[in-house]
């Protein structure tokens, strides 16, 4: 069809985009997150990024991913888009998914203090280091 014509044109493909799409199994209500591509294919992940700095993302994501829930999940989000965001949590809007309540935008004030909470976890960890080795 139209899909088909224009993709076998160079230089117009209106449909050349990545998306990333999630959801929530029907039947079971294991949360499910696939990335198209502008080939068209697709593929499910577990955590993923598209757009500009996705490749440093995703291999933060990768480095860094545990099978959490909630709070940790976002925390990590959050935590891989400070490694490429610049200004802190000031450019930085996060939206939740869940079962029960659909999306959630997050306040500036919650993503403010998730952000304040990894500086702090990052600067104790720098201090740490720095600190001398304990005698026993």
């Amino acid at each position: 069809g139209t899909r088909q014509k224009y993709t076998q044109s160079g230089g117009v493909r209106p449909f050349g985009l990545s998306t990333l799409i999630i959801g929530f199994d029907p039947y079971t209500g294991v949360p499910s997150l696939y990335q198209t591509d502008p080939s068209g294919t697709f593929s499910a992940w577990k955590a993923n990024a598209t757009g500009r700095n996705s490749n440093s993302l995703r291999e933060f994501l990768e480095k860094n991913y545990k099978e959490t829930s909630g709070q940790e999940t976002v925390k990590l989000a959050i935590r891989a888009l400070l490694e490429v965001v610049e200004s802190g949590g000031k450019n930085i809007e996060v939206a939740v998914m869940t079962k029960e309540h659909g999306l959630k935008q997050l306040e500036e004030a919650e993503i403010d203090a998730i952000v304040a909470e990894i500086e702090a976890e990052k600067a104790a960890a720098e201090a740490a280091k720095k600190a001398p080795p304990k005698e026993t």
